[in-house]
């Protein structure tokens, strides 16, 4: 079913959509596009001083547009004496080659003086909301088997586990906080395995979005996952059935990370002075999906002002844009924010943006038991021979000796300086008490046991 938007609903079946909820329909014409005219004809000549020469398929590629609105461009060109026919564009004679007049060319430089964009035409900024608030985070239901077997890698209490999946069901940000070294960056990406592995984790993200004229490039390769193979336009090219709008990419849901280089101004749009187009930033890309904060407390901008942008998002579930112009608008901000942290939250918020927090998941040391496991575990994986002496060993002699704290991350990082001196040595990775010794002494700052061997000793 479709309406006005331009959107259409996917059939459901026993009340669930097999895939994602919507699906942009491709426009029949260049209104339905729900862009000017004018910016179209820019864009289009724009793309024929690039390319110097486009047919109505080869210019359908480049602006993501169907035929029907390609023939209609290309006609408006021609009579304002913009384009003309240099021939026929393929074998059967129904698409033509066209070129830029002497006029087109002016025009397009005049064009390319005002923005540089050249590439898939951009959706309506309405659109674009209609399309994140149709395919909601907060509708996907992850079940404790998906997040088991997104977190089968790590090794975590059930308690935990438990709060992971009521967090995410809920749609609301998480603060994950506890002593370093503990995988709360790596529980993050696990969440965003989980938006893979159920059912509605795909989403469509547009290429770019259009307001007032001003063009914001959101599809990011770097950040976007897409699904399946691209559409190739040209082999439909000329059927008049319903396709799908190519503008729009289908994805799966984004995660995006932001670490200690995060600024205020990263949160803002990106005008590029020279190209003259906006890219969006990192929690618009992520729109519909989840964007981690990571080593949260630790970026150039104090924590108060970073959580004072956040409070209209968080609270209202839209954000707030400014163009170059000054314009504000409006946009959906659909996004689990993740803020991991090994610092005390209480001295990073107050009271009232905590509370705005809903799901508080503290990520704890190992136990004894837990840390026993994990180290099998990475043995297995690196090719070590396990030994549960070893581990005694470490909890007597490492642990308990010098006071520290076990950590989730200390069986990876020992085992892998166990191989590398190993490799040195040219011997064999063992849990040999020399070799231990050896890689406590360089990762933890400790004195090396005394009278160790190299054949081991427990």
């Amino acid at each position: 079913m479709s309406n006005d938007t331009g959107i259409a609903t996917t059939p459901e079946v026993n009340g669930t959509s097999q895939h994602s909820t919507t699906i942009p329909l491709a426009p029949a014409s260049l209104k339905e596009t729900g862009l000017s005219e004018e910016l179209l004809i820019q864009l289009l000549l724009k793309t024929l001083i690039v390319t110097g020469e486009l047919t109505e398929a080869t210019g359908g590629e480049q602006l993501k547009l169907p035929y029907s609105v390609m023939k209609e461009l290309f006609t408006i060109l021609q009579k304002e004496k913009l384009c003309e026919v240099r021939g026929h564009g393929e074998p059967l004679g129904v698409l033509y080659r066209y070129t830029l007049t002497d006029e087109g060319r002016r025009r397009g430089q005049a064009c390319m003086e005002i923005s540089r964009y050249v590439g898939p035409a951009p959706v309506p900024l309405s659109q674009y909301a209609t399309m994140i608030n149709r395919q909601p985070i907060g509708k996907l239901k992850i079940n404790r088997t998906i997040v088991e077997q997104a977190t089968a890698h790590l090794v975590l209490p059930e308690k935990t586990v438990e709060q992971i999946g009521e967090a995410i069901n809920s749609g609301w940000p998480i603060f994950l906080y506890g002593p370093p070294g503990n995988g709360k960056t790596v529980i993050a990406e696990a969440i965003g395995c989980m938006l893979k592995m159920v059912g509605g984790g795909e989403i469509y993200i547009p290429h770019a979005v259009e307001i007032d004229g001003q063009i914001i490039q959101v599809f990011d390769p770097i950040s976007h996952e897409t699904i399946g193979p691209p559409v190739e336009s040209s082999s439909s090219f000329l059927e008049t059935k319903v396709e799908r709008d190519v503008r729009w990419e289908l994805c799966h849901r984004p995660v995006e990370f932001a670490g200690g280089e995060l600024t205020m101004a990263m949160l803002d749009l990106s005008f590029n002075p020279i190209a003259k187009y906006y890219k969006a930033p990192p929690h618009v890309k992520a729109n519909g999906g989840v964007f981690l904060i990571d080593d949260f407390g630790r970026q150039l901008v104090r924590p108060r002002d970073l959580l004072n942008r956040w409070i209209v998002p968080l609270e209202k579930r839209v954000d707030y844009l400014t163009l170059h112009s000054g314009k504000v608008f409006q946009l959906p901000f659909d996004t689990i924010v993740i803020f991991a942290t090994n610092l005390e939250p209480q001295k990073l918020a107050d009271e009232a943006f905590l509370r705005r927090i809903r799901n508080k998941v503290y990520i704890a040391d190992p136990s004894p038991k837990q840390y026993a496991h994990i180290f099998e575990v990475v043995c297995r994986q690196k090719g070590v021979p396990f030994n549960p002496e070893a581990v005694d060993y470490l909890f007597e002699h490492i642990y308990t000796k010098y006071h520290l704290n076990m950590r989730s991350c200390h069986p990876r990082d020992l085992i892998e300086q166990i191989v590398s001196i190993a490799k040195f040595k040219d011997i064999p990775p063992t849990l040999d008490r020399a070799l231990l010794d050896r890689a406590c002494h360089t990762y933890f700052f400790v004195e090396e046991e005394q009278g160790g061997t190299e054949d081991g000793d427990y």
